[in-house]
């Protein structure tokens, strides 16, 4: 499975030997749990474990609440009820359910800000990242087609907002916005396929996790130095690293505890601090709510699609040459979308031959920047479009385009890095002299 040398499994039992022969999962599932893995990864490396008991919770918390759901606008709301009210410990399920969403995309933005500042997007990671930004579209897509099924006034309304940006798009927007929607307007057909759908994507997910994990095996972990694993002996490697199995895997499993007890705080005592209270009011086609907001996950990019309007000068000027083929709606489609694409284009955007932001002194200034031009979007996706707020939401939205598509690619041609260490090995000794004994 990986390029690293380590000792593979060897069958021992006439069991065993015919199994592996016919089977090899229990080699595979070895050589998983023993890769070798850089000795030096840190508290931020936690996370993949957390978004694996995510995904693991959200599909059976899921699968069992599709038995008491009906996908139907007549019964779907009093359905949701009915698990809460009559099923035995529905509640809970429902509130494990609903905050194993926020918690998943807490995860994953901690998970992909650390590869962004680490490096690990860097050859030869390129596909890990790829994937990596597949899987998370693919939850953004599982979370908004979720969050309609309630089909409370806030599902209903997100839906139609959010299906409408499709008819943005030129010469095809129209159908397109149609075929989504099973027909004119969000009705029975978008709630069955927006069902369907829901149900179906996390299984998707969980096939390209297992394509994001066989990459980054096949290629090594990345570590907080950037340095790569010693290949050119068995004696190197041990120096370099640790068996993921017991040393990482007891590691993780201290921080996903951790972490746990603070998602069942709030499960038990708040579950529904992030929700919205328009969201426990039955659809309604002919009241719009005052304020419709999506979930706190989508907010950074829904403020990036608001901050494009008629007024911005860009909007104007790609207006004029396209011939008013790209109004401001499309163009806002376009800036959402294209702010998580400049985030897939970073292996290539990053010109820095250091990998890991840690010994580079310009750029860790940048991205401390970025992580805040992050939570200041988030905050903005959530006011509503008067001034200041078009204004904090307009400069966010620069920032993060000239971070990447100008900030980045310059920082590698004039910054000046600091040295790192040789080997992993190396900076392990700097870091625990007592344990390289």
């Amino acid at each position: 499975m990986s390029g690293i040398p380590h000792d593979h499994y060897e069958p021992k039992t006439g069991f065993e030997k015919w199994l592996n022969k016919r089977l090899p999962v229990v080699g595979l599932l070895y050589d998983t749990l023993m890769i070798p893995t850089p000795k030096n990864l840190n508290w931020w490396w936690i996370w993949g474990i957390v978004l694996t008991f995510c995904l693991v919770l959200q599909i059976v918390t899921g699968v069992i609440l599709v038995m008491h759901y009906t996908p139907h606008v007549d019964m779907a709301f009093a359905s949701i009820e009915h698990i809460m009210r009559n099923v035995n410990g529905g509640y809970m399920l429902r509130y494990v359910h609903a905050n194993g969403a926020s918690l998943f995309f807490v995860a994953v933005y901690i998970h992909i800000f650390r590869g962004l500042f680490y490096g690990s997007y860097k050859a030869p990671r390129e596909v890990t990242w790829i994937i990596g930004m597949l899987i998370y579209l693919m939850m953004m897509a599982t979370g908004f087609l979720g969050y309609v099924l309630p089909w409370g006034q806030m599902s209903f309304w997100g839906a139609t907002v959010i299906t409408g940006l499709f008819g943005a798009i030129p010469f095809v927007g129209e159908g397109l916005q149609t075929w989504l929607l099973g027909g004119p307007a969000v009705d029975n057909a978008t709630l069955n396929r927006f069902f369907s759908l829901h149900y179906l994507l996390p299984f998707v997910i969980a096939a390209l996790v297992a394509v994001h994990i066989w990459a980054f095996h096949t290629t090594g972990n990345n570590n907080p130095t950037g340095v790569e694993v010693r290949r050119g002996s068995k004696d190197e490697v041990e120096k370099d690293t640790l068996p993921f199995w017991p040393y990482f895997v007891i590691k993780d499993l201290v921080g996903l505890g951790i972490v746990l007890i603070v998602f069942f705080a709030v499960v038990g005592f708040m579950p529904n601090y992030l929700g919205h209270p328009d969201n426990y009011i039955e659809a309604n086609p002919l009241s719009t709510p005052a304020h419709i907001v999506p979930e706190w996950y989508y907010l950074p990019f829904y403020a990036i699609l608001r901050a494009f309007t008629a007024d911005v000068w860009a909007v104007q000027a790609v207006s004029f040459l396209t011939g008013g083929i790209v109004d401001a709606k499309f163009f806002g489609v376009l800036a959402m979308f294209g702010a998580i694409f400049v985030m897939a284009l970073a292996p290539w955007l990053d010109t820095s031959s250091v990998r890991s932001g840690q010994y580079r002194p310009a750029f860790k200034w940048w991205f401390r920047l970025l992580v805040i031009d992050f939570i200041v979007l988030m905050w903005v996706g959530a006011r509503d479009t008067e001034f200041p707020h078009d204004w904090i939401s307009l400069i966010g939205a620069t920032y993060w385009f000239a971070y990447f598509l100008i900030i980045l690619p310059l920082l590698g041609l004039f910054e000046k890095p600091t040295t790192p260490p040789a080997t992993i090995e190396e900076d392990f000794k700097a870091h625990y002299p007592g344990a390289a004994e």
